[in-house]
């Protein structure tokens, strides 16, 4: 019988380089250097992750089957003192137990009826704008349409977590047509944020849906420029900086009215960029069906006052899910830092933030008004979600770990609350950076 071979953590954390990523899965020690090329995933979970045991991570985003595909990256090596925490054993068998009742399977024909409800709104909308001579029938199309890519973007981020179609090439067709032909916004460029964000959730300086400086800033830590291991750039708190961040709590919701227009940008940066993108031409493509579509149908508006009432309208209404996502997180705990794999459950209920509401408004909010489930579970169907939740606060109270879970306002005035604290903050700081003449002017008198 062999011996077995034994690696310590610290010589674990060597291995935490591109080129060089280790990983520990309960105990066992993988090389993953080159498997995060083709990861379907992407390689952000490598390079945050690497150098760690990231056991829950592991079990939280693959199903058993992936399992299969460790051996072949073993190194041999098993780590040293490997122990689990008491959370982590949890957590643990409550996957095994969700996995047994199949929970994970069990989809229900959400995807079905979002997308029967996509194609009804967008023959309504279509038919309102080329038939009729109305105003009021034009905003309320616009309106419809806003609704529309709520409810197409839901449908991309669940076939982007998990397989709803029948076939991973049906899925990927679900995530192209509800991604980036109906929304205009590239399932690739989500994916490369969001597995970012999960693994990273609410870490100041890897979590990209925190690292929106000049804008807005969540946190005083950004006062100090951060850098961003993101993005690969300091995300500089200057004196233009400093005047947005000083007003963001008003600024807040006029932002988010427009905040689609980043998206569009984010798109295209990252398609036509360097970078290595998955299936980049089906993404260019789909974008392309997007921009064709689209401004063929606001072309058929009568005059440029109501094509911008119409776009306006449209955007605006797509504001009450990019502030639901900021409800979410913005308030709060964070952190600096690369995640730690060992405490997974804690990182994710430090960082989210629940919506309570009634089940028949579980269709506007796409299931995630449950974040710290979706979080914890991200493969799980969004039907089964509230299912879950009871599970997850007891697990919570019997860890002492926080589930925040409020109504939309209370969420909403708490983000409030947060913005405005770092906004006064903001004003106040010692030592501050060389002034622009529009702060000048603001800010002369106090």
């Amino acid at each position: 019988m062999v011996a077995e071979k034994y690696i310590s953590s610290e010589e674990l954390l060597k291995h935490n380089k591109p080129g060089d990523l280790w990983i520990s899965i309960q105990g066992k020690v993988y090389n993953v250097s080159d498997w995060a090329k083709v990861h379907p995933g992407g390689d952000a979970p490598f390079l945050l992750m690497a150098g760690h045991d990231v056991t829950d991570a592991f079990i939280a985003y693959h199903p058993g089957t992936a399992w299969a595909y460790l051996e072949p990256l073993f190194t041999g090596f098993h780590l040293e003192g490997f122990q689990v925490s008491e959370v982590s054993k949890d957590y643990r068998r409550l996957a095994a137990e969700f996995s047994k009742q199949g929970l994970f399977e069990k989809k229900g024909h959400v995807t079905m009826y979002s997308l029967i409800s996509v194609f009804i709104m967008m023959f309504i909308v279509v038919y309102g704008v080329v038939k009729s001579e109305s105003v009021l029938v034009h905003l309320g199309c616009a309106m419809i349409l806003g609704m529309l890519w709520i409810q197409s973007a839901y449908v991309g981020h669940d076939s982007g977590h998990s397989n709803v179609m029948s076939s991973r090439g049906f899925n990927k067709l679900a995530q192209i047509l509800s991604g980036n032909c109906l929304t205009g916004i590239s399932i690739a460029w989500w994916k490369w944020t969001h597995n970012a964000h999960h693994i990273s959730c609410n870490s100041l300086d890897h979590d990209p849906d925190l690292q929106h400086i000049p804008v807005f800033a969540v946190s005083v830590n950004f006062f100090r420029s951060l850098t961003s291991h993101f993005y690969g750039r300091k995300l500089k708190f200057d004196s233009l900086a400093r005047f947005f961040v000083s007003y963001q709590h008003f600024t807040f919701y006029p932002v988010m009215c427009v905040a689609r227009v980043n998206l569009f940008v984010q798109t295209l940066l990252l398609l036509f960029s360097t970078r290595k993108v998955p299936d980049r031409a089906l993404n260019i493509m789909g974008i392309l069906v997007f921009w064709t579509w689209f401004p063929l149908l606001v072309s058929y508006l009568p005059n440029w006052p109501e094509r911008f009432m119409f776009v306006l309208a449209s955007f605006a209404v797509t504001s009450l899910q990019h502030i639901q996502f900021c409800l979410n997180h913005f308030s709060a705990n964070v952190y600096v830092g690369k995640p730690i794999g060992n405490d997974w459950f804690e990182k994710q209920t430090s960082g989210t933030l629940d919506i309570s509401c009634s089940s028949w408004m579980d269709w506007f909010f796409g299931g995630l008004q449950f974040q710290l489930e979706h979080h914890l579970f991200p493969r799980m169907p969004r039907c089964q979600l509230r299912k879950i939740s009871p599970i997850v606060v007891e697990l919570c109270k019997k860890h002492n770990l926080p589930y925040r879970s409020l109504s939309f306002w209370d969420a909403n005035v708490r983000t409030i609350r947060t913005l405005r604290t770092a906004a006064l903050q903001a004003r106040d700081l010692t030592n501050p950076v060389p002034k622009n003449l529009l702060w000048e002017a603001v800010n002369t008198h106090g």
